[in-house]
């Protein structure tokens, strides 16, 4: 029999990210996906939870909390379920605080979207000479 005595208190400050969030009271319909949608509906609905999640003041916890549980659905913290799948491709851990309870958000994006090298324009070789031009100078070099 379990002594319902000795079981922990709820960890409150773990989870009081949550009731500040700027989705609270939101239509979940934005986060997550309908069966079915493809295409521009999801772009469109997804674009509109990143909009809601770029001003959320816990998007660092959401973030990370949704990395660290791998949460496998909906938009969390402004990343896609496909974002959030190569974040944990490509490691998260050493952008979050000593817990895993807040994430660098600028340095998460980056890490998704490394910046392309950029690619400088060749120098342009001079145009050739037409052979016309070259000698009417040659003439007027002459005088």
């Amino acid at each position: 029999m379990v002594n319902i005595r000795r079981l922990p208190r709820p960890v409150a400050e773990a989870w009081e990210w949550q009731r500040l969030g700027a989705c609270r009271g939101s239509d979940s319909t934005v986060f997550f996906q309908p069966d079915g949608e493809r295409g521009t509906s999801r772009d469109r609905r997804e674009a509109r939870a990143k909009a809601l999640c770029g001003r959320c003041p816990v998007r660092p916890e959401c973030a990370a909390h949704a990395l660290a549980t791998r949460e496998p659905y909906g938009v969390w913290g402004g990343f896609t379920e496909g974002e959030r799948l190569r974040l944990l491709a490509a490691g998260w851990e050493d952008l979050a605080d000593r817990r895993r309870t807040r994430v660098d958000i600028a340095r998460l994006a980056a890490r998704l979207h490394p910046r392309a090298p950029v690619a400088l324009p060749r120098p342009r070789a001079p145009r050739p000479e037409r052979a016309a031009d070259a000698g009417r100078r040659f003439a007027e070099s002459r005088g």
